[in-house]
């Protein structure tokens, strides 16, 4: 198709494609760290990532999320946006230390936040997606043990309890957690992350409590909120051998256990693969009886994350390196655009997982170095990457895996972890200060493109 100001828009989906259809669920992401700001107000804790923005080294430039978007503030306009670009449907996370307080009780003024940002989505006809779980951990539990503490995931159950109880009727689909493996192997096994702990016993730990809270929140959710299907966001990498040698396969291998079968052998097989301890030796994890049965109950879907391809060499052991190879495309991140993985990988976790749940991919996009230019942000790199990995998705469904919607990361630039404002996901600029929000051309050739659908 063409937009209607003459520039290309979606040009690799077949005519045919389901994901042309209004049926196929199209949204935008976002997640409440990386966007609130307003780290103090109406009585929010710090959580993890305060800490970790305040200790020198850890972030780029000594970024911090104190503003971030200031979509605390800017919520009403922010909702005008979304609802202006046609999207079906939104992706926002709950921030667990905005909505309750250090005993465990409702904080008021948070739960009433994202109150009126659901009732204002909903009037605007856009279904919500909330994610109890995107990486802010309270640092009272972190102090406490965090996910490293059993006693965490019980503490997780009662936070979903709570929220769900507080907003049913509101939330389209409900999300346990994002990534889990960023929050346990980022967060506690090299550091990357917050809370910034680095031993590789404490990431597959804290990954099974991660994974013991999403089970002990599913029977909560279903009672309080039973018309919303029930789910767990999982980002999945994808290895390519540097070398065409059985060790580098192997090494391939590797990685992609680590990546994806550590946390998907856990939900849909209730064990974890042999092959994680085989690259990690002597880091099993405590797993008291029962555990498994409860990380392994039934969800209504499975959200995905995709965002790049990785090349690997074995490192001679147990072991893999990744190696970078020149010239490829690739994003601001440094990242390999490499749509194809990504339907390579939905087709091997349907044939690997008899009952995989419906599939959202729930977050893809790419960071591109944009500038507002007379008024203008061109970034063509970023709509081809959107359009070529649509176009992956469709090919996945053709080849029989249950793919129901896509949601792009992100709405807005925002606050990018360890990168801080440095890396710009967004499909509309934010001018971090006045706070202005751009269209991209990326989201005017989407807000076309969604248009243009047919029944």
């Amino acid at each position: 198709m063409q937009r209607s100001d003459g520039s290309s828009g979606l040009v690799h989906l077949r005519p045919d494609s389901p994901v042309r259809r209004k049926g196929f669920l199209m949204g935008v992401a976002t997640a409440a760290f990386q966007i609130e700001g307003a780290s103090d107000a109406d009585g929010r804790l710090p959580s993890i990532w305060d800490t970790f923005c305040r200790t020198p080294g850890k972030v780029l430039n000594g970024d911090t999320g104190d503003v971030a978007c200031r979509h605390y503030e800017k919520w009403a306009e922010d909702v005008d946006l979304i609802a202006d670009l046609g999207v079906d449907a939104y992706r926002l996370s709950i921030a667990w230390p905005r909505v309750l307080q250090r005993d465990g009780s409702r904080n008021e003024k948070g739960l009433d936040f994202y109150k009126r940002l659901l009732d204002r989505l909903r009037e605007r006809g856009v279904q919500t997606y909330v994610t109890l779980y995107h990486w802010d951990l309270p640092q009272h539990l972190e102090d406490r043990g965090g996910w490293l503490n059993r006693e965490t995931s019980y503490r997780f159950a009662d936070y979903a309890d709570l929220v769900s109880r507080e907003l049913a009727g509101r939330v389209t689909a409900w999300a346990t957690l994002n990534e889990p493996w960023c929050s346990a192997y980022l967060g506690y096994g090299n550091g990357h992350h917050a809370p910034g702990r680095t031993d590789r016993r404490y990431a597959t730990q804290a990954l099974h409590h991660l994974l013991l809270g999403h089970g002990l929140a599913l029977p909560a959710l279903q009672a309080n909120d039973p018309q919303a299907p029930r789910g767990i966001v999982a980002n999945v990498g994808a290895a390519a051998p540097a070398r065409p040698t059985p060790e580098d396969h192997d090494a391939a291998h590797l990685y992609e256990v680590q990546h994806n079968a550590w946390i998907l052998d856990a939900l849909l097989r209730q064990r974890y693969p042999d092959d994680l301890f085989r690259l990690w030796p002597r880091t099993e994890p405590l797993v008291l009886p029962g555990d498994m049965e409860v990380i392994g109950r039934p969800i209504d879907y499975l959200g995905i994350n995709y965002y790049y391809r990785s090349h690997v060499r074995s490192d001679g052991a147990n072991g893999f390196v990744e190696v970078r190879v020149d010239g490829l495309e690739r994003t601001q991140m440094d990242w390999e655009v490499h749509p194809d993985s990504l339907r390579r990988l939905l087709t091997g976790f349907r044939q690997a997982y008899p009952n995989l749940p419906p599939i959202y991919i729930t977050e893809n996009g790419c960071a591109c170095d944009d500038r507002v230019e007379d008024g203008r942000v061109h970034d063509p790199e970023r709509l081809s990457y959107i359009d070529r990995h649509l176009a992956a998705v469709d090919e996945a469904i053709r080849e029989g895996v249950d793919v129901r919607g896509y949601f792009i990361w992100s709405l807005l630039d925002n606050f990018e972890w360890a990168f801080g404002y440095s890396r710009r996901f967004g499909i509309v600029h934010v001018d971090y200060q006045t706070q202005a929000r751009t269209l991209k051309d990326s989201a005017l050739a989407i807000r076309d493109f969604l248009a243009s659908r047919q029944p």
